[in-house]
């Protein structure tokens, strides 16, 4: 059954933990089909004020679930909360 959750991940370039942070999420997607969006922050002012110490940062619907890092099963068990 198809999830009407939308997941945006916030990425950089030279963000070391934000590949696999990606990996997680989208092993879920394949399994639980929601919305993604991935926003590389670089370069734009308000989003690395806002992110960059906090990257890679998983929203949920709007609301940061995640930071830093995401284990498969707190994330699949946030997108079913």
């Amino acid at each position: 059954m198809a999830s009407s959750k939308r997941v945006t991940v916030y990425v950089a370039g030279d963000c070391s933990l934000c590949a696999p942070a990606l990996e997680v999420v989208r092993a879920a997607q394949a399994d639980l089909a929601f919305e993604l969006t991935v926003v590389d922050i670089t370069g734009d002012v308000e989003l690395e004020r806002a992110y960059r110490e906090r990257l890679p940062a998983v929203e949920i619907d709007g609301r940061v679930g995640f930071t830093h890092f995401v284990e498969p099963e707190s994330f699949r068990a946030a997108l079913h909360g």
